[in-house]
């Protein structure tokens, strides 16, 4: 898929956790087509910071000509992406990498699990199942209830679950306890996104039950155009591939975990 490198205006920058935000661009000429698991590379607009910061596409509105970013502000890229205002301008590179596997495909009950800010790229997954009058099951796990991300967005696209680890909200656990994963036979398919730990165990229950599983992984990029090579996995067909160029999202059986 080509890449392009736009210029887009800060429309909206707000804080949606205590230390995540919502980050909103307008484009004057239009997006190019992008798949649900891709990401993207924004230059921060700061000269101390000379790499850009990779952040999973989380929204597309076509319509409007906007995509959103969820930023979680733990370094000083992330904090000035977080910080930056409405109406500034900010070079981003995009689409890169590739995304879930749903456009080539079929799925018909797809369970959608996130953890944490892993939950970016499964709104606009949502999004666009619902092009395909298709209604996925998320499942939300975060450490608190304040760390459960834009929940009712997620409810406008499907029925939306909740564990978290202090029990604050939905049930209390791990995304793997819930209730809802005790009937497999309801999914097809599931894709996941978030901490390492908590994909092996996704990926664990649904190689048990035999669902096809894909994972949006978290290594640490840098270029996003696998030239640096800090974003190395071991895969078993392959060997070492680079997640920002092969990934981020991996079929599971695909990974070193199990072999």
């Amino acid at each position: 898929m080509k890449k392009f490198q736009l210029d887009l205006t800060v429309a909206d920058n707000r804080m949606v956790s205590l230390n995540s935000a919502l980050l909103t661009l307008q484009s004057d000429k239009g997006l190019p087509d992008m798949v649900a698991g891709q990401f993207a590379e924004l230059k921060v607009p700061s000269a101390k910071v000379l790499l850009r910061r990779p952040l999973s596409i989380h929204s597309v509105d076509r319509s409007q000509n906007r995509i959103e970013f969820l930023i979680q502000a733990v370094g000083e890229g992330t904090a000035a992406l977080a910080a930056m205002r409405r109406g500034e301008i900010l070079n981003v590179l995009l689409p890169l990498g590739n995304g879930f596997s749903y456009r080539s495909i079929p799925v018909e009950r797809p369970l959608l699990i996130g953890g944490g800010v892993g939950v970016a790229p499964l709104l606009f997954l949502g999004q666009e199942l619902a092009l395909n009058d298709i209604r996925p099951t998320f499942l939300l796990g975060g450490q608190t209830k304040s760390s459960i991300l834009r929940k009712e967005e997620f409810m406008k696209y499907g029925n939306v679950f909740v564990t978290t680890e202090d029990g604050s909200e939905g049930e209390r656990g791990f995304v793997t306890d819930h209730t809802l994963l005790f009937d497999s036979i309801l999914y097809d398919r599931v894709y996941a996104c978030g901490p390492l730990a908590m994909l092996k165990a996704v990926a664990q229950w649904a190689r048990e039950h035999e669902i096809v599983c894909e994972v949006s992984l978290e290594n640490r990029m840098a270029c996003g155009i696998g030239a640096c090579l800090c974003c190395v996995e071991d895969t078993a067909d392959k060997g070492n591939v680079c997640v920002c160029t092969e990934g981020p999202v991996f079929q599971t059986d695909r990974l070193k975990w199990f072999h």
